[in-house]
C-alpha cells in the first residue's frame, strides 16, 4: 500500500455495465471483510461474490488494496458525515452515540479498517477528509488551531474506536460514547453537557 487512501480511489465509470460491475465488487468487498479478514481475502474470492469474472477484476483495480482503498474512502466520507455534527451540536453526545453505535453495527468491517494492516493509512484518509469537510467553519475553541483540533480530535476518535473494536468487547456503543465524549469530545466543542 502507498500510504495514502485517496491515491487508490478510482474514478467513477460511466458506462452502467461499469458502474454495475464496480458496486457489485465493492458490494462483494464489503461482504467478505464482515466473514473474514482482509489478508484472507483474494481477489477469486472477491470476483466469485461479486458475479464477475476474474479479468474484470482488474479492469477495475489493480489490486485488492485498490479496491480497500475505494471501499474504504466511501466508507470514511459516509462515517465523518455523522461526526461533522460533533462540531455544530449543542449536545455532541448524541452525535457522538449515533457515531459509535454506527461502527457497531458495522464492526467487521471497521475492525479490517481500523484494526487491520492498513489502520494508518485508514487514520490519514480519515484526517484528510476530516480535513476538507471543516474548511470555513469557525473553530469552536478560540485557542485551539483549526487543524490541530482536526488531527487531535480525528485522529483519538479513530484510535478509540480502533482500540474499542480490537479489545473492549465489554464496551457497548453507550458506554463507548460516554468514554469519547468525555475524552475527545466535550473538550474540543466546549460541550459541558454530561451524557445521560
Amino acid at each position: 500500500m502507498n500510504g495514502n487512501l485517496a491515491g487508490f480511489r478510482k474514478d467513477a465509470p460511466t458506462d452502467a455495465r461499469q458502474v454495475r460491475s464496480r458496486k457489485a465488487l465493492n458490494a462483494a468487498m464489503l461482504s467478505l471483510l464482515e466473514e473474514k479478514a482482509f489478508d484472507q481475502i483474494t481477489i477469486r474470492d472477491i470476483s466469485a461474490r461479486a458475479g464477475t469474472g476474474y479479468a474484470t477484476f482488474f479492469r477495475h483495480y489493480p489490486t485488492k488494496e485498490a479496491l480497500l482503498g475505494d471501499v474504504a474512502s466511501e466508507e470514511i466520507a459516509g462515517l465523518l458525515a455523522l461526526s461533522i455534527p460533533l462540531l455544530h451540536a449543542a449536545n455532541s453526545y448524541e452525535s457522538t452515540l449515533a457515531l459509535c453505535t454506527y461502527v457497531g453495527q458495522h464492526r467487521a468491517l471497521w475492525s479490517a479498517l481500523l484494526a487491520g494492516g492498513a489502520a494508518g493509512i485508514v487514520r490519514d484518509e480519515f484526517i484528510r477528509q476530516a480535513r476538507g469537510l471543516i474548511e470555513g467553519v469557525a473553530s469552536p475553541a478560540q485557542w485551539l488551531p483549526q487543524d490541530l483540533g482536526v488531527v487531535h480530535g480525528t485522529g483519538s476518535t479513530i484510535d478509540i474506536l480502533a482500540w474499542w473494536l480490537a479489545k473492549g468487547q465489554d464496551q457497548s456503543a453507550e458506554d463507548l460514547a460516554r468514554i469519547l465524549h468525555r475524552l475527545v469530545i466535550a473538550p474540543l466543542v466546549g460541550d459541558s453537557v454530561a451524557p445521560r
